[in-house]
């Protein structure tokens, strides 16, 4: 919509106070959304976006519902700025003593909304969702050294992005509902070319022994039983408690982790593992993933697959086969460095990764994964470098270097030493 006799009777305008400026005709997760284009730059109406984060005040706790059921709760930037928002404004005010993030219908978070990125690159380059992914790490750096307990309701689909805005938080509820994908749309994120991020590197390299390495390179399933018995989730709680639960948590008049553990702890129970699932599998897992190379642990599978005839060790071969070179390297790379590392480094080294997947020079495995993926869908994505062998360790160092560009910076996370952290976050910086 071009600039026009609508746009003169709103006097907001040209105060710039209900306006926002944008760099894609693509933005907020795609929404159709009323737009203004003056002197070549668009600008869009804030205040006629959807509400995408509900917002319930009981007591002294603060209940953000994420809302874009349709699209599985994806991440906008709308979404990802009034959260950030929120989280900032809410550990300022004494009279909040606990937030309640969950999400509404089946899932509580898809993670970020890829195609929305592929289309604003298209658009505008590759600096054009950079902000997102900027706004979106600081975030959940926010979170991972909040000062204040967050509870994180995993009820239904939990991947990508969602991970980064959930399982940094003090608290993980998970349910029989819950199911995590450490990766986007169902496949892994290897599998678009691109890697595990929102500090991935940092919470999976926690996880027993290599089962974070598993994780993160296979985009594997997990239910909720198996996200409390690897650490992901600190609690199990039946759906159909929630709401006693809910109810509960916003009695709260405290901040101590220990009191709201302990009303969690009142509506948990201990669920049992899947005689098939792969976390009874540890010990092949350890054998394979903790091989120095890509490589290594593909052979090491080969051998196991030879001894054993187990379909989810050959299905783990296909997975990681068909997965791109590079993508496999540099996240494998990312996670063993992110093991002796805190939250915010790892953070860091995600914006420099993405930055490079954004920007396609050492490789455009990214853009050509949606195409395969998500866009032609053809499932028949052409990776450069087709093969393990030719990505050789000169081109995975280039990843973790600064942006050979003027207008680019590295990630700049805010300053937490101000706040009276907990011990348990204390640990992560």
């Amino acid at each position: 919509m071009m600039l026009g006799s609508k746009v003169k009777r709103v006097p907001e305008l040209t105060q710039g106070h209900r306006f926002e400026r944008i760099r894609s005709l693509i933005p907020y997760g795609g929404e159709d959304l009323t737009k203004y284009k003056i002197n070549k730059v668009w600008y869009i109406y804030i205040s006629w976006l959807p509400v995408q984060v509900l917002v319930e005040e009981k007591s002294f706790a603060r209940i953000l519902t994420l809302n874009r059921p349709k699209q599985l709760n994806a991440l906008s930037f709308q979404m990802i700025y009034r959260l950030l928002e929120l989280f900032i404004a809410y550990e300022e005010d004494p009279n909040v003593k606990l937030v309640i993030l969950k999400g509404k219908g089946r899932a509580f978070c898809a993670g970020g909304d890829v195609a929305d990125v592929v289309h604003a690159i298209r658009a505008g380059g590759w600096k054009a969702r950079l902000n997102y992914f900027m706004k979106g790490y600081t975030l959940n750096y926010l979170m991972a050294t909040y000062s204040k307990p967050q509870v994180s309701i995993l009820n239904g689909i939990v991947m990508g992005g969602g991970n980064g805005i959930s399982l940094h938080g003090r608290f993980r509820v998970v349910t029989e509902k819950t199911v995590f994908l450490s990766f986007l749309f169902a496949m892994p994120e290897t599998d678009l070319g691109f890697f595990p991020d929102v500090g991935a590197s940092y919470f999976l390299s926690r996880l027993p022994r290599f089962f974070g390495e598993y994780v993160g390179l296979t985009g594997a399933r997990l239910d909720g039983a198996e996200m409390l018995a690897c650490g992901l989730a600190t609690h199990f709680v039946p759906s159909a408690k929630l709401p006693m639960l809910e109810a509960a948590l916003c009695s709260v008049e405290f901040t101590d982790p220990a009191i709201i553990s302990s009303i969690i702890g009142q509506y948990s129970q201990q669920p049992s593992l899947k005689e098939q699932s792969v976390y009874n599998r540890l010990d092949v897992i350890d054998r394979c993933f903790s091989q120095e190379t890509v490589e290594e642990i593909l052979s090491a599978l080969g051998r196991e697959v030879i001894d054993r005839r187990e379909a989810w060790i050959s299905a783990t071969i296909q997975t990681l086969n068909n997965a791109s070179p590079t993508s496999l390297k540099i996240f494998l790379r990312s996670i063993r460095v992110g093991r002796f590392q805190g939250v915010g480094p790892c953070l860091v080294r995600d914006y420099r990764m993405v930055s490079h997947v954004m920007r396609g020079e050492f490789s455009k495995d990214f853009l050509e994964g949606c195409r395969a993926i998500l866009l032609d869908k053809d499932k028949n994505p052409k990776w450069e470098p087709s093969k393990l062998e030719l990505v050789i360790d000169t081109e995975v160092d280039r990843y973790f270097s600064k942006v050979k560009d003027e207008d680019w910076e590295d990630l700049k996370l805010p300053v937490r030493s101000k706040f009276n952290l907990p011990p348990y976050v204390v640990a992560k910086l």
